[in-house]
């Protein structure tokens, strides 16, 4: 089963950026997270969206 929420850090290196850029597109509103206990999780399927360019 594929993950449905990766962490920050994981995102940054999926899409081949820094932490700082992460936090700047989560402020955009481009990418998705949801706050499980202490911890910011990304959306998987805002990251695909992002990547395909349709964000």
């Amino acid at each position: 089963m594929e993950a449905l929420l990766v962490s920050i850090n994981e995102a940054a290196k999926v899409l081949n950026l820094g932490r700082t850029s992460i936090y700047a597109l989560i402020n955009e509103g481009k990418l998705e997270t949801r706050k499980m206990g202490r911890r910011r999780l990304v959306t998987t399927a805002s990251i695909m969206r992002l990547a395909d360019g349709q964000d």
